[in-house]
């Protein structure tokens, strides 16, 4: 080459500087159209180039541009580092790089700054979820193309994560809360099933519609979970086992729709909460959970029984349950040896009356 340009061509391929002095290559047969090839060094050259020849490019999708931030999305879901994360959280980052590609695809990846990624999480701030989501996302594709040397810095490092909004998140199941839907929807209803079956396993709806009587053995119910891949092991209590002899369940399924057919997440959490709704109990499957895990915690369980029922890690969830129930032990003990204190301090008063009583009655 000379400075940088190929000596020799393959056919209908014609090479040109761009103003900015980058070198393109275009495919032309005769005064045909014109198309942008990626660069003739780039792995997509040679099937894009052939395609072309044999006059097949309008059957063939087109590949993004090597160097655009469509093409590093197309490179990272190709890695072990995208695959190995689990089902729900690619489902969740594609999402988010559907949209990313169809706004900003065509942008050189390298050009992408720490503002770029700040002016991002801005555009989503009015639903912090969606902002973490998404610098989720661009921080799992810059950690990657760091690491594999494809950028000489990650953008995402720094950029700090929108404040999570004040409360507690999904309100949580009270006891009143399932006395109320149990009352409205008695045993024998597949409404009851589903209610026993959240609260006895404290999964989450994407497990809850999977788990089946294929995954019970010897009265426990082993399952990997959708979100993190854990597998948990869950013992199928008495009262559990009472509703699923009553159903009504399904083959694979213990929880199931009007036709006794699996359900889907998405299409679960809407019955779910109209069932909700019909008992007067305003909340969500995600709040049964809530009260699984604080009945756990209250009954004795430690961070790591937490974990391994619940499927967390880390120890932050399940020291969170802990923590609060500790708190109310703790409280219970205080409040107790407050009690006996002031009846303490009434049998001392009454004895101390007494003996000036007697006293008085002796001097007299």
């Amino acid at each position: 080459m000379t400075d940088g340009m190929p000596k020799k061509l393959p056919q209908f391929v014609h090479a040109e500087r761009t103003r900015h002095g980058k070198l393109v290559f275009y495919f032309r047969r005769g005064k045909g159209l014109r198309t942008r090839l990626p660069s003739i060094d780039a792995p997509e050259f040679e099937p894009e180039y052939t395609a072309l020849l044999a006059g097949l490019a309008s059957k063939t999708k087109k590949t993004a541009g090597s160097g655009t931030l469509e093409w590093l999305i197309t490179r990272y879901r190709e890695t072990t580092a995208y695959r190995g994360l689990s089902a729900a959280t690619r489902k969740q980052r594609d999402n988010i790089f559907k949209g990313i590609v169809a706004k900003s695809g065509h942008a050189a990846y390298k050009n992408i700054s720490r503002k770029t990624i700040v002016d991002g999480r801005e555009r989503r701030a009015s639903t912090p979820a969606q902002a973490r989501n998404f610098l989720d996302a661009m921080r799992g594709l810059f950690r990657w193309a760091l690491e594999a040397e494809m950028v000489p810095v990650d953008p995402t490092v720094g950029v700090n994560n929108p404040r999570r909004p004040k409360g507690s998140g999904f309100a949580a199941w009270t006891e009143d809360d399932v006395l109320a839907y149990e009352e409205r929807w008695p045993a024998g209803t597949k409404e009851r099933v589903w209610l026993h079956v959240l609260l006895y396993t404290g999964l989450r709806r994407g497990d809850a519609v999977v788990i089946g009587k294929q995954h019970v053995r010897d009265g426990v119910a082993t399952i990997r979970t959708e979100k993190t891949g854990t597998e948990v092991n869950i013992p199928v209590l008495p009262a559990l086992a009472e509703t699923l002899a009553n159903g009504p369940t399904g083959d694979l399924a213990f929880i199931v729709g009007e036709n006794g057919k699996p359900l889907t997440k998405e299409s679960f959490g809407n019955m779910f909460r109209a069932a909700c709704n019909a008992a007067g109990v305003k909340k969500s499957a995600h709040g049964v959970r809530k009260i699984g895990a604080t009945r756990a915690a209250e009954a004795g369980a430690t961070v790591g029984e937490l974990e391994a029922l619940f499927g967390w890690t880390g120890g932050t969830m399940a020291s969170h349950y802990t923590k609060t129930a500790d708190r109310k032990r703790l409280a219970l003990q205080a409040s107790k040896k407050v009690r006996d204190a002031i009846e303490k301090n009434k049998e001392q008063q009454g004895a101390n009356l007494d003996k000036k009583s007697r006293t008085r009655d002796v001097s007299n």
